[in-house]
This record gives structure tokens, C-alpha cells and sequence, in this order.
């Protein structure tokens, strides 16, 4: 007879969760990728904190699971644990819930964020014991859980409980490294030896990143093209000595792309769309179109339809988008833009729309309802980022027959082939070098498929990506029980 197989058990800690909390990708993958996990067959347990602007609705069925104090350096805070079972299978979202940390009106941003993480993050550690869940991997998300992996090797390893369990640290965006004051170190139960010794010190300031590079058992990011480029200066962030240690010496640095939840983002099943269509349905699309245009007081019109659904942020590459802006107007297209982020990106839209009203809509807000149907809808989505270390932008679009024009950076690359006329291989188009220049040209050579005949082929070859869970998550899996052996 067979034995019986071993059941992988992992702790993901994420300080957001889709459709809890979310800012960015990170809550995306956090929702999704367990999820996935879990349907293979991996006992996964995701904990972040309960923020206190989570929807009450989301919050219904939550039980009370446990209680304990938590202790950093001189304060104790009590952590109660409560416990959602969202996919009916099994408890397996939980919420840190201390009204002192979490209690406000914004996840981040506050002058005591340092110790708001590393209460969480040891709350989640000591929840295990409570919950009487023995991981054998703790997956620790971004600088916010940083300290995880120190805390577990040189707090916890030497209780029996926790000897044999060890840590992943995965790097969703390094440009935000949680980097605080020396004094800091002391608010979170460390001491300055963890300064004076170099482990935290990061150019006389203490990081919580470098913590979780530096300590996990491995590292991992979003995508294999970023985890190349954290390793160079001019993607490392001061970092890319010690990720090329860990990467080219140690051999622990690992990229693996992200993936979205194909059933949440489906066109044909989607109900925030105006009307549902496939690949092979694309006349339906073009009146997703209509429908939109007329819904943003566009002008009804064939014309084709460049969209943006994005944070208003240097990264993203609007400095490019507005030195193009004037020659834009001048062509027969319309832009669509959905977003809040820095006041003179936002101000740039605005004015655009204010001129162009004919040509462009701005949406200065976020409505995930206008998000999916601008996917539908548009028929090009900008995403000309000055570096992405995954993106999910151009991973919706694509599901959604949404031509991605990109720049070849991070997870871009690994995501977005361009398209050969000659084959008729590729999924979008993609230019190299951070210039205005570029990203001219990527658009006029989607200007010049949408007006020939292979336009239906190259919608047809994005929606019929591989965009799920499905291979990165069997990749993390493998990962895991690497982790687990080292």
C-alpha cells in the first residue's frame, strides 16, 4: 500500500489580503495564491491584521479563536484572533485584531508603523501555537513582515514547537524597504547589537527588509526577470550586494511570476461587465466598448481606445505618457485613464480631459467596477513602468483582450511577447529603453495591427494566455519543500 501523502503546511503572513484589504498587487497575490494552494491540496493558513476600515460585510462570519499578549521590549499589547473559513473547507483567514495598532482610518503611514508590523508579525508566529497549527513554512510578504525571520531564528527556534519550522521571505516591490531609526530596534523587542553588528544597519538606518533578506532560509520575488534586476545597482535600492549574495553565492534567491484568480476575472462570466464575450465572441467586446464610451460621455466611435488603470506614480512611467500626451491628441484615438496617486499626474489627466474632451477621460478615483469594464472595453492598456517587479495590470488586460504596450522590465517581460507580424506569435508590444521615444513607437505599432487584419489574432492570442495560479502556485509548492530540506 502507498503512504498515506504528507499534507505541506505553510503560514502566509501579508499585511494585506484581497477582497479584505488591498493597495496594490500585494493583497492580489495574498487573496489569490493561497487559494490556489489550498485547492492542491496544501494546508496554507493566511493571517494579516484586522484594519480597522476592513468592510463589515467581509467580516460576518468571523469566530473568535484566541487570545494572548504579545510582548515588545517594554509594552504589552493583547492579540485576539479571529478566524474566517471564506472558501468552505476550513478556517483558513485569520485576523490579528488590536484596536491600539490597528484601530485607524489607513493601513500605512503612521509614526508607529515599525511597531505596528512587529506586533503583527509576532502575533502571527506565537498564533500558531494557539491555533494548534504546526507550519512547516512561514511565508513572510514584503517589509511589513519583515523581522519574521529574525524573530524565528533567534526568538522562537528554541522552543520545540517551532525548531524545525522554516521561513520564506518573498520581495513583492523592494523600493519599499520599511527602513526606521536605530532606536527603533529597541520598540521591537531587538537590541542594538543587531545595529552595531551590521545585520539591520542599512546606511545608518534599520531595515526591515534587509532582515527579511538576510535571515529567511530563502528569498523569493514576482517575477524571474525582477529577481535578475534586484541583483544590478540600478534595481537593487542599495540591496543588490546582499541579494546577489543570496542569489549567485547562496543559491536562495528564486523568481516566480505571479498569477491572478481566473475565476473572479473571467469575460465571460464576469457580472461587472456590460456584456460577456470569449475569444470567439469578439463583436461582443466592441460593444463593451460602445457601452463604455457612452458610459464616459466619449464620443461612440471605432476609434481605438488606449486605457490606463493605474497608481498616478513615477514608477508606472507618466513622465514618459505626458511628454507623448500633445502628439497623442493628434492622432484619431481616445485614452482612457482610471486612478488616484500624485497630485501632478492627477492634474496632468485632468487638464488633458478639460482640453480634449472628445479624446479623453479621467477618472481621478478607483472603482473596481469601472476597472473590469475598462479592461472590456479599451482595446490597448499602457503599462510603460520605469520597473515592475510582477505587475497584474497587464496580466488582467490580457484576459481581457486588452493589448498590453509595455516596457521590457521585471515581470513585463516574462508576461508580454511581442507581436511578430510575420509569425503572428505574441500577446502585445514592448519597447526597451525608458524613453518617450519608445513607448511612441510600441503605440503606433499597435496603431498599426488595430487597422489591418491580424488585430482579431493578436486579441485572441492574449486572451488565450495561461494567466491562473496553476503552474506558479505547483512552482511555490516546489519551492516550499525545498525550503523545508534546507
Amino acid at each position: 500500500m502507498p503512504k498515506p501523502r504528507k499534507t505541506l503546511k505553510v503560514l502566509f503572513v501579508s499585511a494585506e489580503v484581497s477582497p479584505y484589504s488591498k493597495t496594490g498587487g500585494l493583497g492580489d497575490v495574498a487573496g489569490s495564491l493561497p487559494k490556489s494552494l489550498r485547492s492542491k491540496d496544501v494546508d496554507v493558513r493566511v493571517v494579516m491584521p484586522k484594519f480597522g476600515n476592513i468592510e463589515p460585510e467581509l467580516l460576518k462570519d468571523v469566530r473568535h479563536v484566541a487570545n494572548f499578549n504579545v510582548h515588545l521590549a517594554w509594552r504589552t499589547q493583547e492579540a485576539k484572533i479571529l478566524a474566517v473559513d471564506p472558501y468552505g473547507n476550513g478556517d483558513s483567514v485569520y485576523f490579528v485584531e488590536n484596536d491600539f495598532y490597528f484601530a485607524r482610518g489607513g493601513l500605512y503611514g503612521y509614526g508607529d508603523d515599525h511597531e505596528r508590523f512587529a506586533f503583527f508579525t509576532k502575533a502571527a508566529i506565537e498564533m500558531l501555537g494557539h491555533i494548534g497549527f504546526k507550519a512547516d513554512i512561514l511565508h513572510f510578504n514584503d517589509w511589513h513582515t519583515g523581522l519574521g525571520p529574525t524573530y524565528l531564528r533567534d526568538i522562537y527556534k528554541g522552543f520545540k514547537f517551532y525548531s524545525n519550522m522554516k521561513s520564506l521571505f518573498t520581495i513583492h516591490n523592494l523600493h519599499y524597504q520599511g527602513n526606521f531609526e536605530r532606536s527603533v530596534l529597541w520598540d521591537v523587542g531587538l537590541n542594538d547589537g543587531y545595529f552595531t553588528g551590521g545585520e539591520l544597519e542599512f546606511y545608518g538606518e534599520v531595515s526591515f527588509m534587509k532582515a527579511g533578506i538576510l535571515h529567511a532560509d530563502a528569498v523569493s520575488t514576482v517575477s524571474q526577470t525582477y529577481a535578475a534586476e534586484i541583483m544590478t545597482p540600478s534595481y537593487g535600492y542599495g540591496m543588490d550586494g546582499l541579494l546577489r549574495k543570496r542569489g549567485l553565492e547562496d543559491g536562495r534567491l528564486f523568481g516566480i511570476v505571479n498569477g491572478i484568480d481566473t475565476t473572479a476575472h473571467n469575460p465571460e462570466t464576469d457580472t461587472r461587465l456590460f456584456v460577456n464575450f470569449n475569444k470567439d465572441s469578439l463583436d461582443k467586446k466592441r460593444e463593451n466598448k460602445h457601452r463604455l464610451q457612452e458610459s464616459l460621455d466619449l464620443p461612440i466611435s471605432d476609434a481605438p481606445m488606449l486605457s490606463m488603470i493605474t497608481r498616478l506614480a513615477e514608477q508606472k512611467g507618466l513622465d514618459i505618457v505626458s511628454l507623448i500626451m500633445e502628439e497623442l491628441m493628434s492622432m484619431d484615438i481616445q485614452l482612457v485613464v482610471l486612478g488616484t496617486g500624485e497630485g501632478r499626474y492627477e492634474s496632468l489627466f485632468r487638464s488633458y480631459a478639460h482640453r480634449f474632451p472628445h479624446k479623453v477621460s479621467a477618472n481621478i478615483v478607483f472603482d473596481g467596477a469601472v476597472a473590469q469594464q475598462i479592461y472590456a472595453g479599451a482595446d490597448m492598456f499602457l503599462m510603460p513602468s520605469v520597473y515592475e517587479p510582477c505587475g497584474l495590470g497587464q496580466l488582467f488586460a490580457l484576459r481581457y483582450g486588452n493589448i498590453p504596450i509595455v516596457r521590457k522590465t521585471g515581470g513585463l517581460s516574462d508576461t508580454v511577447e511581442h507581436f511578430n507580424r510575420e509569425t503572428g506569435k505574441g500577446n502585445g508590444f514592448a519597447f526597451e529603453d525608458f524613453v518617450a521615444s519608445g513607448l511612441m513607437w510600441a503605440i503606433r505599432e499597435g496603431l498599426d495591427v488595430y487597422h489591418s487584419p491580424q488585430w482579431g489574432e493578436l486579441v485572441r492570442n492574449a486572451m488565450s494566455g495561461e494567466f491562473s495560479w496553476d503552474s506558479s502556485a505547483d512552482e511555490y509548492i516546489s519551492l516550499y519543500n525545498k525550503v523545508k530540506n534546507m
